[in-house]
């Protein structure tokens, strides 16, 4: 390897190991703020289930469940999945279940690609792609399973 690249590289391990350390910090920011988003979603399905029935009745198109079996499973994926995931405990499997939960939203509800204002759909689009970065890297240190890992080896 020539002289110059490897002093280029070595220098620049300083700084990438300076930044490998946040990524524990960012999993968790990640994980908190989609759980925070489909807790919140969840709670508001279940403060006014007559609403939320009307909703999966008249506007949402999931396919292949009835309205209400698919109501009860989409507010139980978002109050059972997102603490798990808040915690770090199952975290690719909660990852997994509220990347279908999230895709179902999107897939039901046609309008969202009709808005004037295309933040709702590029919202969907955001936590999608924040859900499968934990589903792919895992939930970090900073997590029940790391806990649980680490216990495990000892």
């Amino acid at each position: 390897m020539p002289l110059l690249l490897r002093n280029i590289m070595l220098r620049a391990d300083r700084p990438i190991a300076w930044l490998e350390q946040l990524q524990p910090i960012m999993l968790l920011a990640i994980r908190l703020y989609i759980g925070w988003i489909f807790i919140r979603s969840g709670l508001t399905k279940i403060d006014d289930w007559g609403t939320t029935l009307a909703l999966f009745h008249d506007e949402y198109q999931v396919p292949l469940l009835p309205p209400a079996l698919a109501a009860v499973m989409g507010a139980a994926g978002e109050l059972l999945l997102a603490p798990l995931l808040v915690l770090g405990f199952a975290s690719r499997f909660a990852a997994l279940g509220l990347f279908i939960v999230n895709a179902m939203a999107v897939l039901s509800y046609p309008a969202l690609f009709q808005f004037d204002c295309p933040a709702a759909i590029q919202s969907h689009f955001c936590w999608g792609t924040l859900i499968l970065v934990v589903a792919l890297f895992g939930p970090g240190a900073i997590s029940a399973d790391a806990h649980f890992r680490k216990m495990l080896r000892a």
